[in-house]
Order: C-alpha cells, then structure tokens, then sequence
C-alpha cells in the first residue's frame, strides 16, 4: 500500500508512520517540524520525509499520487499551544483538510482517515461512557474545526464517493510524547522530585488510551471501515487527574508532593469535568479495542524517558 501521512513527524503520525514502514508499505510524511521530529533514524531510511506545510495544496496533491490512503494527521496541538493561536489552530485544520479531500478525489484515494478528537463531545454532563451516537458540542476553537472537518468527510463521501474515517481519539499517551500534554508534564516534575501541579481539583476525569492500542486501531480503521464512519478511539475506563497524579509518583518512585491549583484562564474552553469514551463501535467494525491498563502503559512510558 502507498500512503501519505500528514503530520507524520509528531506523536501519533510518527508512531503510525513506523508501524506502516515495518509492515512494508510504501510511506511519505508530510511535516513542517514546528515540534521537531520525532521519527526514529532508521523509520527515516526506508521513507519519504517532506518538508513542507499541509496548507499548501500544491505539495499536498504532488504527494496524494499513486496513494491508496491518507492519514491526515496535521494539526496544532496543546491545550496552552491552541489557546494561544486559535487562528493558526483553525486555518491549519481548515486549509489541510480542503486540500486533502481535493487530492484525495483528483487522484481517486481510495480511503482518507482523519484525526479527529473526543473534545467534539464538548462538556456535556455523561452518566455513561460517550459513543458516537451521543450530541456533540464543541466550545474551542480546536474541537468546532475538527467537528467541521467529520462533517466535510462526510459530506465528501455523500457527493464524491470519497470513503474515509474520523477517528476520535481520547487522550493518547505514551513514547515521544512531550510535556504540552499531562503525562509527560507530570513525569517530568515527579522524576525531577518537583511538586507535581494539577489544575482545578484533581477530580475531573480522562479516558488514557495508550499508544500502540491507538495504532493499531488505526490501521484496522484504514483496513476494515468503509463508507464515512466516525469512531471512538477510546480505553473505555475513567481516571481522575489526581488519581493519574498519584498513580505517576507511584510509578517514578517519587516523592513529589501533589498541588492542586487554579487552571490558567485561557484553558476555560478546554476544561471538562468528566469524559470517558465507549470503543464498542471500533471493536464492532474491526474486532479490536485498546484495552492496555493505564499503570501498564505509564510505566513502558517511563522506560522510554529512561532510555533518552
């Protein structure tokens, strides 16, 4: 299969793009860098590694010929990063994903899967785990582009005959990943033996999911889902941040004290009290579900920390 990942040098694009490359298929990464590159040396030998940015359609429909499938991966990521660029946050989703669909159908890919996010669902007070079929309500500017972009897919599908998946990810962690998110931010406060903050009160929950249940549940989307599906990526089990701040220091061994404090006001878009996702419609379609414990999958994290 050939394929071109957006955002393949980040977090989950470079996790993906290793996978794919192992398995033997034909690899091109898309990435301006802007995070560095996370794409391990020997990943790099046996791809196409391009320079570029996913709002520049012309490189984008150079690299879409000859693909059977885009994974389109681009995004600004960060809760402090978005906040602070909104505008660059919804061009880069808007402009990326026009300029996927019009290469996707002007050189007929078969299949495009998108990365999408649970913060769609918005703050919605949940008694039960969300799946798909539960109202969406984005708030931020991140999560009403990502919001448009499902219904652009499907629309596409509906008119083009463009086949593709939004994927909603809940909280992915694991290897690489660096501290605009709460685990490594954690891990490195706890390892450093420093206080380990947490916004609000600590009980507001998350769903973990860890990184390799992620991609492997993302090249059974690109394998087994057609039409233009949108499904959960999600490990179906709640934690609060406290609990996850606690869990941590247990795992580093550290004696780091745990410190609740006030969320900075730009994160008020961000911040939900509770959200934990159902994988029952992933596991339908493809017969797999993350299931990876979330102390598990912290302490192959911490192996990796240790390593660099």
């Amino acid at each position: 299969m050939k394929t071109l990942v957006t955002g393949g040098a980040g977090f989950i694009g470079s996790h993906l793009a290793t996978r794919l490359a192992n398995d033997g298929h034909e690899v091109t990464v898309l990435d301006n860098f802007l995070r560095g590159n996370k794409l391990p040396k020997e990943v790099i030998r046996k791809i196409n590694l391009v320079e570029g940015d996913v709002r520049d359609e012309k490189a984008v429909s150079e690299l879409a010929k000859g693909c059977d499938t885009i994974f389109h991966f681009a995004a600004i990521l960060g809760v402090d990063v978005v906040a602070d660029n909104p505008v660059e946050t919804m061009e880069t989703e808007g402009a990326g994903m026009q300029n996927v669909a019009k290469a996707a159908v002007k050189h007929a890919v078969s299949k495009t899967i998108y990365a999408s996010t649970s913060g769609v669902y918005g703050k919605a007070a949940i008694e039960r785990a969300l799946d798909e079929e539960f109202f969406v309500s984005p708030s931020s500017s991140y999560s009403i582009a990502k919001r448009f972009n499902e219904i652009f897919l499907k629309s596409l599908f509906q008119e083009k005959n463009l086949d593709s998946v939004s994927l909603r990810f809940f909280n992915v962690y694991g290897p690489g990943q660096d501290t605009r998110m709460v685990i490594p931010r954690f891990f490195e406060q706890a390892v450093a033996g420093q206080a380990i903050t947490v916004f609000g009160s600590g009980k507001q929950t998350r769903d973990f999911t860890y990184i390799d249940d992620v991609i492997e549940a993302v090249i059974r989307a690109a394998d087994k889902i057609g039409g233009a599906e949108i499904v959960n990526i999600s490990n179906n089990r709640e934690h609060t941040i406290g609990e996850l701040a606690e869990m941590i220091v247990k795992v580093a061994g550290s004696k780091s004290e745990i410190k609740m404090i006030d969320a900075p006001e730009g994160r008020y878009d961000f911040e939900v009290e509770r959200r934990f996702g159902s994988s029952d419609k992933l596991h339908r379609l493809t017969g797999f579900a993350p299931a990876t414990d979330l102390e598990e999958g912290l302490r192959k994290t911490l192996e990796w920390l240790k390593s660099l």
